[in-house]
């Protein structure tokens, strides 16, 4: 326990809380700029296990505000949950990570909640990730904490099922922006700031310092200096169909995409069905002159002036395009 006598001496923790923190199960979905300063924080706090859910690969623009992540893992195309695994057993080998190279709508995904996950870590970038989790919140009684960020600006609220609103309840009522940091930025202070509200409220559901969880929005703008914290405790709506009386959960029944556009990325992801058996396929790409590159779990190539990245889970990425029709033509043509 000396690792953690800092934390110990904090007496809203202190040796009860820490022994407490050693048996709770943490899960983050998505290991970006979020879920990675989460996933560090929680680690070095000594939570027990972590499992990290993540579809992407680690590039060098990630760099900027990916604390996990070094130039190594860009120039190797590393997964972002296996690169953070290893950065995270490296940090703390006493907590048990595990990483989940998949997109949340595989049906694999759900399967994890047959398990028992004491809070769930938002770490995602798209609403139809989070109405998905929302569910899963409800449905199965997990805490889960919202936050999202872009330019210098942040928000976070705390859901706690059957007691505060849902996502679904207040997302209508989020200032109406539709900003990506693929198209204004982003600063790395304001992760940081967003990902120590999250692990802080984080920290509180898993000692079991419940009166202590803040019951409001918060939001933020690190550049021009303002800070508000709104209630939204009258935003519970009874007909909600995720937490309401006669709820339905529509995210956990929506039908999942083969194709998608990923948010705010010129980027197409095609869903193949099947794994991609990703060391044969390197193999046979090389042998026919195909310039390619990748590791066990994703090869990366160049298709008529695109990159294309194919995963063994059975996705495949073309960036540089928001057409459709065109991603489809390029599997249909080098993989169907």
């Amino acid at each position: 326990m000396e690792r953690y006598s800092r934390q110990i001496l904090f007496s809203p923790i202190g040796e009860k809380g820490q022994r407490t923190l050693q048996y709770k199960h943490a899960l983050i979905v998505g290991a970006g700029a979020l879920g990675s300063a989460n996933a560090d924080m929680l680690t070095r706090a000594g939570v027990g296990r972590l499992t990290i859910v993540d579809r992407d690969y680690v590039d060098w623009t990630n760099l900027q505000r990916q604390t996990l992540y070094s130039e190594e893992d860009a120039e190797k195309g590393w997964p972002k949950a296996v690169a953070a695994k290893r950065r995270l057993t490296a940090v703390n080998r006493d907590v048990h990570v595990e990483a989940l190279v998949m997109d949340v709508q595989d049906e694999s995904f759900t399967s994890l909640f047959e398990q028992q996950i004491d809070i769930m870590i938002d770490g995602t970038d798209n609403f139809e990730t989070r109405f998905l989790l929302n569910d899963l919140s409800q449905k199965y009684r997990i805490p889960w904490i919202y936050g999202a960020c872009v330019g210098s600006y942040g928000l976070s609220f705390t859901i706690i099922p059957e007691e505060t609103p849902c996502f679904r309840c207040f997302v209508n009522h989020l200032p109406s922006y539709h900003l990506t940091c693929d198209n204004v930025g982003i600063i790395s202070s304001v992760v940081q700031m967003v990902a120590a509200y999250q692990t802080t409220e984080a920290l509180k559901i898993l000692v079991g310092d419940v009166a202590k969880i803040r019951r409001s929005l918060v939001m933020f703008d690190v550049w021009q200096n303002e800070h508000r914290f709104l209630r939204v405790d009258k935003l519970k709506n009874e007909h909600c169909p995720s937490c309401g009386r006669d709820r339905t959960y529509p995210a956990l029944h929506r039908e999942k995409a083969k194709m998608s556009v990923l948010c705010g990325r010129d980027t197409v992801q095609i869903r193949h069905g099947h794994p991609f058996r990703i060391t044969e396929m390197m193999e046979h790409m090389k042998t026919s002159g195909q310039q390619v590159h990748g590791n066990e779990y994703l090869l990366m190539t160049q298709l008529e002036g695109h990159r294309v990245v194919l995963f063994a889970d059975g996705r495949m990425l073309v960036h540089g395009t928001k057409d459709v029709t065109f991603a489809r033509s390029l599997y249909q043509k080098y993989f169907s």
